[in-house]
């Protein structure tokens, strides 16, 4: 089943922001993809940038890279019988080697500094996840994120 993915409020509103350092274009700027635990629950309201966030990253190894997995084959589309606007990708993917237990995955603007690296989404998976194998998200077949412009 997809995981569902929902907006950080402030990384929307930041898209029509008068900081243009929080502006993203998702097809060209490097996006990211991080999982956390159940340490913290990402705020939609509050959290705004990868730092607000990113203590809880898991640990790094075992087929995990700090920061997270670069998304994949991004698309950037609009669909006028929806009047939806679709973030898409390729599934991210881990080749864990070692058990890895987390619970969110969040997608973030990298900018190579966690202060200043907008949130963009996260998905709650409902209860924590644990492997020591290959990992997948599957993404909605409709997107990744979705925004309507109705």
């Amino acid at each position: 089943m997809p995981l569902t993915m929902r907006w950080f409020g402030l990384g929307a509103r930041n898209q029509w922001g008068a900081t243009a350092a929080d502006r993203v274009d998702f097809v060209t700027d490097t996006i990211k993809i991080a999982l956390i635990t159940n340490a913290v629950a990402p705020n939609q309201d509050t959290h705004d940038y990868w730092s607000d966030l990113s203590a809880n990253e898991i640990a790094a190894g075992s087929g995990y890279t700090a920061g997270g997995l670069t998304l994949a084959s991004k698309t950037l589309t609009y669909d006028a019988g929806t009047n939806e606007v679709r973030l898409d990708c390729a599934d991210p993917s881990w080749g864990f080697t070692a058990s890895k237990t987390f619970r969110y995955a969040v997608v973030y603007k990298d900018t190579g500094s966690a202060a200043t690296s907008p949130l963009l989404g996260f998905g709650d998976f409902g209860a924590d996840e644990s492997t020591s194998n290959t990992y997948t998200i599957t993404v909605d077949a409709t997107g990744l994120l979705k925004a309507v412009a109705a």
